[in-house]
This record gives C-alpha cells, sequence and structure tokens, in this order.
C-alpha cells in the first residue's frame, strides 16, 4: 500500500468523532426561539448549576483523597503499605452506578441497614438521594485515577529531592508540602481532570440519587419530553463543558513533560506507632467502604435473588457479552490502523488524526449517543427522500458499535502503540527487502509480535463496553438488554436487591483491567528497583 494512502486511513478514522462535535456545536446555529426559551427558562437554571457544582465537589474531593493515600503508600512505610498499594486501585473495578446502587439499596429509608438501625436504635439516616449523597459515591468510585497518576508521579521524583529538602532543615511534612506536592501538581491535575470528565459523563450514578446533570437532563429531553432537538441543545451546552476540560488538560499535560526529575525512587520513611496505625485506619476504610463492603452486598443480594437468574438475566449477559466481543474486536483493528499509519506515514496529517480518533474518551456517552444519533437520521431521510426507500433508524447495532468505537479507540490505542513501539524499524526493513509491504507486512510480520499488546487492548475495551450504560442506553434496539441496561431498569424501579446478581457480574468482569495494571506497576516498580 502506498504510504500515500495511510494519511487517508487515519483521517478517514477520524471523521466520526468529528460527527457528533459537529452536531452538537450546529444545533446552536439553528436555534428554535420557543424551545430554547423552553430550556433557559426551566431546564438549564437548574441543571447547570448542578452539573458544575457536582463537578467541584467531586473534582476537590477525589483531588485530596487521592493525593492524601498516595503520599502515605509511596513516601511512608506502614503496616500492610504493600498491600494498600494495590488494593487502593481496586475500586476502579466498581462503577459508579453499580456504587450508588449499593449505597442507595442499604441506606435509603427503605434500606437494609437504614431499616436496622430505624427499629432497633431509633436513628434515622440523613436523606442520602441529594447532590451530597451522589458526590461522595462518586469521590469514592474516582479517586483511584488521582491516587494512580500521583504515586506514579511520587515513585519518579527521585530521592535527592527529598534529600535535599531534608538537608535544608525541613521536616519530612515539610518536605513533602513543599518539594514533593508542588512537583506533583501537574499529575495532581491531571489525575483530576480526568476524574472530572468521568462526573460529566456519569448518567447511572446520577439517576440512582435523583440529581438532575446535563447527561440525565439529554436522556429526559430524548426518551421522556420526546424532543431530539432538545437533546442535541444540552449536548451542545454538555461539549462546551467538555471543551473546557479538554483545554485544561493539554496545559496540564504540557506541564507534565516540564516537572520531571532523574534518580531513584524516593525512599519511604517508616512512621511512628501513632502515625501508622492512622494511615493503616485511613487506606482501611476507603477500601472497605469502596470496595469490599459493596463487593459484600451484592454477593448476600445475589443469593436472595438468584430465582432471578432467568431468561432475560442470561440474555442481558448474553448481549453484553457479544456487544464486548464485537466492539473489541472492531476497535482494535481501528487502534491498530491508527498506530501502523503513525508508524507508516508519520507526519501532521496522521498525528491531528491519531489525537482526533482518540478524543472520543472524553466525550459522554449522552453526548456521542444524540449527537450520532441526529446526523445519521438525517442522512437515512435523505435517502428515503432520494430513493424512495423506507429505511428508519430507532437506535441498533450498528450506531451503538460506533458510538463505542468513538468513545473507546482511545482505549485501545495506548497499548497497541506501545506494543509498535518495541518493533524496530530495522525489523521493517528486513520485512521490505523480503517481499512483505504494507497490510502484507502488518499480517505476516506486525501482528504475531503484537499479539499480547493486542489482547490487553481487547481485554480493556471489552470491560468498559460491558460497563457503559449511556449509549447502550439511548442506542441499543428495542429489546437489547445488557446487565448495564438491567441494571438500571431495576433501580428506576427501586428494585436495588434485585439488581444485584448484574451489577455484581459486572463487578467480577471489571477486575480484569485492574490485575492487569496492578500486574503492570509490580512490573514497573521491580524494573526501576533493579535500575537503582
Amino acid at each position: 500500500m502506498a504510504l500515500t494512502r495511510w494519511p487517508l486511513i487515519a483521517v478517514a478514522l477520524a471523521l466520526p468523532t468529528l460527527v457528533p462535535l459537529v452536531a452538537a456545536l450546529s444545533s446552536f446555529t439553528r436555534l428554535d426561539a420557543d424551545l430554547w426559551s423552553h430550556l433557559s427558562e426551566y431546564v438549564l437554571p437548574h441543571v447547570l448549576p448542578t452539573t458544575v457544582l457536582l463537578l467541584i465537589i467531586v473534582s476537590a474531593g477525589v483531588s485530596i483523597l487521592g493525593t492524601a493515600l498516595a503520599v502515605l503508600v509511596a513516601l511512608f512505610e506502614f503496616p500492610g503499605r504493600r498491600v494498600f498499594s494495590w488494593a487502593l486501585l481496586l475500586p476502579m473495578a466498581v462503577p459508579a452506578y453499580v456504587l450508588a446502587t449499593v449505597f442507595v439499596g442499604t441506606l435509603d429509608y427503605s434500606g437494609s441497614v437504614a431499616t436496622f438501625l430505624r427499629e432497633h436504635t431509633g436513628l434515622l439516616l440523613p436523606d442520602l438521594r441529594n447532590l451530597a449523597g451522589v458526590s461522595l459515591v462518586l469521590i469514592a468510585a474516582l479517586y483511584p485515577y488521582v491516587y494512580l497518576v500521583v504515586r506514579s508521579s511520587l515513585a519518579g521524583q527521585g530521592a535527592r529531592v527529598l534529600e535535599a529538602a531534608r538537608s535544608l532543615g525541613l521536616s519530612p511534612a515539610q518536605a513533602v508540602l513543599r518539594v514533593a506536592l508542588p512537583l506533583s501538581a501537574p499529575a495532581i491535575f491531571g489525575g483530576t481532570l480526568l476524574a472530572a470528565m468521568e462526573t460529566l459523563a456519569d448518567f447511572g450514578a446520577v439517576s440512582a440519587f435523583n440529581v438532575d446533570t446535563l447527561a440525565s437532563a439529554i436522556y429526559k429531553a430524548w426518551f421522556a419530553l420526546f424532543s431530539i432537538d432538545a437533546a442535541l441543545q444540552l449536548a451542545g451546552v454538555l461539549l462546551a463543558l467538555v471543551l473546557v476540560l479538554l483545554v485544561l488538560q493539554s496545559r496540564v499535560q504540557r506541564a507534565r513533560r516540564v516537572a520531571t526529575s532523574a534518580g531513584p525512587p524516593a525512599q519511604r520513611r517508616p512512621l511512628g506507632a501513632i502515625g501508622a496505625g492512622l494511615a493503616c485506619a485511613t487506606c482501611s476504610l476507603v477500601v472497605a467502604l469502596a470496595f469490599i463492603a459493596p463487593l459484600i452486598q451484592l454477593g448476600i443480594w445475589s443469593a436472595r435473588n438468584l430465582r432471578d437468574l432467568d431468561a432475560r438475566v442470561l440474555a442481558a449477559g448474553l448481549n453484553s457479552l457479544l456487544l464486548g466481543s464485537i466492539a473489541a474486536a472492531s476497535i482494535v483493528g481501528i487502534a491498530l490502523l491508527l498506530g501502523y499509519a503513525s508508524r507508516r506515514a508519520p507526519g501532521r496529517v496522521v498525528t491531528a488524526a491519531t489525537r482526533t480518533a482518540t478524543l472520543g474518551y472524553a466525550l459522554p456517552g449522552a453526548l456521542l449517543a444524540v449527537g450520532l444519533y441526529v446526523p445519521l437520521a438525517a442522512l437515512i431521510a435523505h435517502i428515503n427522500q432520494w430513493l424512495g426507500w423506507g429505511l428508519m433508524l430507532q437506535g441498533g447495532l450498528a450506531l451503538m458499535l460506533l458510538a463505542y468505537a468513538v468513545r473507546f479507540t482511545a482505549v485501545a490505542h495506548a497499548p497497541v502503540i506501545a506494543g509498535l513501539s518495541r518493533i524496530r524499524p530495522s525489523l521493517d526493513e528486513a520485512a521490505r527487502l523480503a517481499g512483505h509491504t504494507g497490510l502484507g507486512q502488518l499480517a505476516r510480520v506486525h501482528l504475531p509480535l503484537l499479539r499480547p499488546g493486542l489482547a490487553a487492548a481487547a481485554a480493556l475495551v471489552f470491560v468498559d463496553v460491558m460497563k457503559e450504560m449511556p449509549i447502550t442506553l439511548m442506542t441499543r434496539p428495542f429489546g437489547w438488554d445488557t446487565l448495564a441496561v438491567r441494571i438500571f431498569e431495576l433501580t428506576s424501579e427501586g428494585q436495588w436487591q434485585r439488581a444485584g446478581l448484574p451489577a455484581l457480574a459486572i463487578v467480577i468482569v471489571g477486575l480484569v483491567p485492574v490485575v492487569w495494571l496492578v500486574r503492570h506497576l509490580d512490573s514497573g516498580s521491580r524494573e526501576r528497583g533493579s535500575a537503582a
């Protein structure tokens, strides 16, 4: 294949990401006066401040909690530190809407814990189905984003930085506050921005807590008010917030490239008896509330409701497996073509196309669903008018898989690029001399070497698709339920315990990438230790 074709392939793969962006932004060029008057008077004054306030609270919470835990694990020694170093990542396996299901199902007025306390002690728990309740759940679900990047930053700063601070007469606490944390500020902001993007994209948790945000308002405008125009214009407002976060993220990434330091890993300082006890208790409490207790509760609910393991639940599980498998195969293929285009024809066009194609992970699922549906529906309407056909678009597998591809290409791209970077260019030259060029070279030479990276990419995409809710809920064909959709339906009806079985299945599947991540981090730590 000629080298000039690879930029065209990269551009073609990036175009679907631009479709929802253009659709959402162009909706403001054809505003309906009555519709916009309704949105600006009754909808936006309610959901926009709530969304921004939720964003601020969760961002502050995850930055404080994630950074504090990273400092404890990376810089200090205390009993159980080695276990907590990976156990604090386990909440990543629990989607926010699953954690919300457990919290509401146990602590709400009719929940098991609230009922027990009310009947035996007379204690009434405060109402959790509000902004404060969903903020706590999102903080518990998203703090690992900050913990992971800050821990890596602190581990890689080098012992000389902290030793220099100690030599200037600073105490360990002062060295952390005045030296370590300022150097890790870009990592803190970067992890916080990732959590903020997930907060904007969240749909299931806010729905469980009856909190209206822009994401849930898009769903209600489409499926409750039956106004696709209102949904699209709300998606445009949501996109504006996402673009602000993306601009901040790009600046933070540039700062992270500057704020690096070489040297051996920081030496952990042993804590005293009181400090060690507090550190151990803090880490234990976080892991217990964010992972162990929810997992136990889901197991109890599942055991009590095994009768719900009927044809409908099994069908939802099979649909989830099928969607995850198809999406993983297709998205890994897209990521492979993008990575190979960057290898064969590096340049501004391919670089820009790759960045665009991997931008979709920052876009909320509700925005993608409505942003892809509207232009595709218009396209099919033109085809019907032109050819006299009767095609209809009411959601479908093709639309759903396209939205998955836009959302999760970035997930597969990183492992694929990492695998390609380990293949020396000299191997490409040898393959060309042997007569293998273009796609033939990719199939016969690179694919066998890329199998571990492709398998990791496929596993990550598979799990993300299994957990994804808003795209599937808003674009699925009629009657096509998945485990995530089944959880939403049951919780919408207040049947929290019956949602335990599909929720437990999602958590078990979600442990796969966490285990992979823990092993990857452990191997990286061993390599740094041996190098030192």
